[in-house]
């Protein structure tokens, strides 16, 4: 099984907020071929982090999903094209693991270090609230509650700056907590404004995705990659940031 580096570092320090792209590169890796995710392989990956599966449980379950994959009908000389191909191999890491960890000790992986430079977090919350606040003005007119909603969230992401500036090792996770509530008003203020053609557009989208992957799947696995996929589709339409600590690299 060869694991890189980041899966055997797991989710301490950076990593842990790098999950995303420690998937991406890792699934790069594998195919062989530095190519673009999808929007629905991003959906998967955010369904994965939101229901808590480990970054080592990943990684471990995509090598065994492209073992798998070497060795059926459909790998010889075609690439594995979808994160989605994956998802029962990493399943079936996450169950091992869980097995595993039964009656052992808690572990407290994540280093006292602050694992970001609060200069850079300084210039992501910037940006972050800048963009949120150009959406607002550009959306303005055809959605006035939406903006509203838009200029608020702005407002709290500025106010947040305050916190860098405390004395002592930096709160990270109560600092991930504050921007996972902003990023989920984000989205509530998306889903009920949006009109109902976009939305359906969205959802045809996923849908046609998803059409080949539905028998591996459960239907919880899917009603939360379709959420995810929508919710990004949405931010995407009206250029918007994800908020989260697990976005900045």
């Amino acid at each position: 099984m060869d694991l890189s580096d980041a899966a055997v570092r797991g989710t301490e320090g950076w990593n842990y907020f790098n999950y995303f792209t420690e998937i991406e590169e890792y699934f790069w890796k594998k195919r062989g071929a530095h190519l673009l995710v999808s929007p629905l392989d991003w959906a998967i990956m955010e369904a994965w982090q939101k229901a808590g599966v480990p970054l080592q449980a990943v990684l471990k379950g995509i090598d065994r999903a492209f073992e798998s994959y070497g060795r059926s009908r459909r790998g010889a000389g075609k690439p594995l094209k979808s994160l989605a191909y994956c998802t029962d191999a990493i399943l079936e890491t996450v169950a091992e693991s869980q097995e595993a960890a039964a009656g052992s000790s808690p572990k407290h992986g994540r280093p006292a270090a602050e694992p970001f430079s609060r200069d850079e977090l300084r210039t992501y919350f910037t940006r972050n609230s800048a963009q949120v606040v150009k959406a607002a003005e550009k959306h303005r007119a055809a959605y006035p509650e939406m903006a509203r909603q838009f200029t608020e969230i702005a407002q709290s992401l500025d106010s947040s700056l305050a916190l860098l500036d405390s004395p002592g090792v930096l709160d990270v996770e109560d600092l991930e907590r504050r921007l996972t509530v902003l990023d989920e008003k984000l989205q509530a203020a998306l889903t009920q404004h949006a009109n109902e053609d976009l939305l359906l557009g969205i959802r045809r989208e996923v849908d046609s995705q998803l059409a080949m992957y539905r028998r591996k799947m459960k239907a919880e696995q899917l009603a939360l990659i379709e959420r995810q996929y929508t919710q990004k589709r949405l931010l995407e339409e009206f250029g918007l940031p994800r908020l989260s600590l697990y976005y900045f690299s």
